[in-house]
């Protein structure tokens, strides 16, 4: 089984090659688009192959136990973690689940829909039709679950009930997948924290956490008598310009209502990235300004420069002990 090291450094072209010769004979290909891999158990395993980072990693920073992996590049776990993930999954897994690698998330799920418009043209493998759930895997921290447009209470409980917190967020691959092939779909943590930022790091024991629930997740999906999870649409807030993907709590709604008029949309999106304690520690040592600054590091296709020192990261191969760089 490949290291998550393995995934970390190629570019998506590069990376698109790799797993196109793993999967050599078993996977449906679509030229830059996505790789379908097929599998027996009736699960499809989702991340994507491209990062927001200008540049391709070639340094790796990590801590003394080799737990936390940085990068002056940007470590790209957004979402190599999740990439790194299925190849773990489908190797661990006696009954392979349905991997799909798509390209192009990052700039609007361009391979995602590339793969639901050949759906729509019945060009997929009819056994996908036996799918009981989808998986992604492509979501920051440790135990997260988010639904986007699926409300599938029967769901959201199993998912639950194995370790996951229902949180939500803005976008992600399976926004198109699962109302395409009607199936329930959730994005899982992938242990990357500060995604689309040079200050990215990735916590390599939360995402293995991930791998060895969804492992179990996979191996009990073969019982015939498994719950087959339809696609449910879930009621949406529509917030601007942004198509309602959004799935509110309580706390959440009262957290914004506190907050400046001229900041809240920005905050309801970062949340897809922070949590909200990292974002009201900003706002305790930057302002509000931070947070519209942040709003564009992640979206306006900039990272920010190592040298703002965000959150206290500064410069990685100080704070993390890049005497073991790996060049």
């Amino acid at each position: 089984m490949k290291p998550l090291e393995y995934f970390l450094r190629p570019t998506q072209k590069e990376l698109f090659a790799r797993l196109r010769s793993i999967y050599k004979g078993r996977a449906d290909v679509c030229r830059d688009s996505y790789i379908l891999v097929r599998g027996e158990a009736p699960v499809l395993l989702v991340a994507h192959l491209d990062t927001v980072h200008r540049q391709p990693v070639e340094q790796i920073c990590r801590t003394d136990d080799g737990e936390i992996l940085m990068s002056p590049q940007g470590i790209g776990g957004d979402d190599r973690c999740g990439v790194y993930a299925l190849n773990a999954i489908y190797g661990q897994s006696e009954a392979k689940p349905w991997l799909l690698f798509t390209c192009d998330e990052e700039v609007g799920g361009i391979g995602a829909g590339a793969f639901c418009a050949k759906h729509r043209k019945g060009a997929l493998p009819k056994e996908l039709k036996r799918l009981k759930l989808i998986i992604e895997i492509d979501r920051k921290g440790k135990d997260d679950a988010v639904y986007y447009g699926c409300g599938n209470k029967g769901f959201e409980d199993y998912i639950t009930g194995k370790g996951f917190r229902t949180s939500y967020g803005s976008f992600s691959d399976i926004s198109y997948i699962a109302p395409e092939l009607g199936i329930a779909a959730v994005n899982l943590s992938a242990g990357y924290y500060n995604a689309h930022t040079l200050h990215e790091y990735i916590d390599r024991r939360h995402l293995e956490d991930t791998v060895r629930k969804v492992v179990g997740i996979v191996a009990e999906s073969t019982n015939p008598e498994f719950h087959r999870y339809e696609y449910v649409e879930a009621r949406r807030y529509c917030g601007r310009g942004w198509g309602g993907y959004g799935r509110w709590r309580d706390e959440d709604g009262k957290i914004l209502e506190g907050l400046p008029q001229g900041i809240r949309e920005e905050y309801r999106i970062l949340l897809d990235y922070y949590t909200v304690e990292e974002l009201e520690g900003y706002r305790r040592d930057y302002g509000d300004r931070m947070i519209p600054q942040l709003f564009e590091a992640e979206f306006g296709g900039a990272c920010l420069p190592l040298e703002e020192g965000l959150g206290g990261w500064g410069n990685p191969e100080a704070d993390m002990g890049c005497g073991g760089v790996e060049r």
